[in-house]
């Protein structure tokens, strides 16, 4: 039974990146990528590939344009100990760099204490997924159906205290109208639904 378990695994890590890499040989690539936990992945993939795997953010937001698709704007560092991020936009699956960023940070602590990486604590495929439930929550409590995405987002907290790290969906009626905000926890568990 436990060398099934790392095989399943495997299969698992298999299908999704199979998944991913239909969703992007589309055509569309990331600007169309779908709300969902498998969406939002390929999203944290092209991060990954653009800043690499230990990169380290401070802002991850994916927003949603219905004439251009997903944008996604990061303050990110591959260097933390610089002192240096840059703030960058994906739009139309063609990457943009804002403007460079100096931070401070208080004496006696490092910069990495007040950014967070994507890993398995913190995700996209986690948002994605609650992006998803949001949804359905909607169709189920406020009969709304057709609901599409304003804007999902990584709020850390600027403590750094990673336990306080909340996932925020905002969706709105597909013909517009008042947007509803969903608050999660780290752990996926609803703290409040706003509209």
């Amino acid at each position: 039974m436990d060398q099934i378990k790392p095989k399943l695994k495997i299969v698992n890590l298999l299908f999704t990146l199979l998944v991913i890499i239909s969703f992007l040989s589309c055509g569309d690539g990331i600007s169309k990528q779908p709300v969902t936990a498998a969406g939002f992945e390929a999203i944290e993939l092209e991060l990954k590939s653009k800043f690499g795997d230990d990169a380290y953010y401070t802002d991850l937001t994916i927003t949603y344009n219905e004439s251009i698709g997903n944008i996604i704007g990061v303050t990110v560092t591959e260097n933390p100990e610089s002192l240096q991020m840059g703030q960058w936009n994906l739009t139309q699956n063609t990457w943009k760099q804002n403007q460079d960023i100096s931070i401070e940070v208080p004496q006696g602590s490092k910069a990495t204490d007040f950014m967070f990486q994507l890993d398995d604590k913190i995700n996209l495929s986690t948002l994605g997924e609650l992006a998803e439930i949001s949804t359905k929550k909607l169709t189920v409590e406020k009969n709304l159906e057709n609901s599409v995405l304003s804007m999902a987002f990584v709020k850390f907290p600027k403590n750094g205290d990673i336990s306080k790290t909340e996932y925020t969906v905002m969706l709105r009626p597909e013909t517009g109208g008042t947007t509803f905000t969903f608050r999660y926890n780290l752990n996926g568990e609803l703290i409040k639904m706003n509209y």
